[in-house]
């Protein structure tokens, strides 16, 4: 059984210790560095560091300031809705049917809180067909569910006493008026 040196962090029985290239010398000793598999996952599932071009606004150290993402936009977000601020869009552009993002015509759902691509939406609608369709299905599901328990017209006799069918609520019953 090998024995590691305390500081070493403990790995199970799959896992490899995995040299790093950077800590080989040029005779192939390896310096004091070791990159465990795990911690090599980790690195992979990150996203790389934002560029300058999108680290503008972000809130990460502090001290800048957040701002619309929209191209040109200068609107300071400090004193803007909390929902603005999180999402990094002024009131303007979260309404405007095309706003450039990245180089990009774009909209602004309301659904997902991003940006997308115009091709996303169908006409003028602020929230994407993929959010929408979803939305559409619970809708559906729902209504068929309340529909189950009773019918989604209510019957009422006529004064000949003839059962007639009237639109309205599903939770109606069904009844005769004498």
């Amino acid at each position: 059984m090998e024995r590691r040196p305390p500081a070493e962090p403990k790995r199970s029985g799959k896992e490899k210790p995995r040299k790093d290239a950077a800590a080989m010398d040029d005779d192939g000793d390896d310096d004091e560095e070791e990159v465990v598999a795990g911690e090599e996952e980790d690195r992979k599932r990150r996203p790389p560091p934002p560029s300058s071009a999108a680290r503008r606004g972000s809130g990460g150290g502090g001290t800048s300031q957040p701002c619309c993402q929209a191209e040109k936009c200068t609107a300071d977000l400090t004193e803007a809705k909390r929902y603005h601020r999180r999402h990094k869009v002024c009131e303007a552009h979260s309404k405007a049917s095309i706003v450039i993002v990245a180089g990009l015509r774009q909209r602004f759902c309301q659904q997902c809180s991003r940006f997308h691509e115009l091709s996303e939406f169908d006409d003028s609608k602020r929230s994407c067909r993929r959010r929408l369709a979803g939305h559409n299905e619970r809708r559906r599901k729902s209504s068929s569910e309340s529909q189950g328990e009773g019918s989604s017209q209510c019957r009422q006799a006529d004064p000949e006493e003839r059962i007639q069918s009237l639109p309205g609520n599903p939770t109606c019953k069904h009844f005769q008026i004498r």
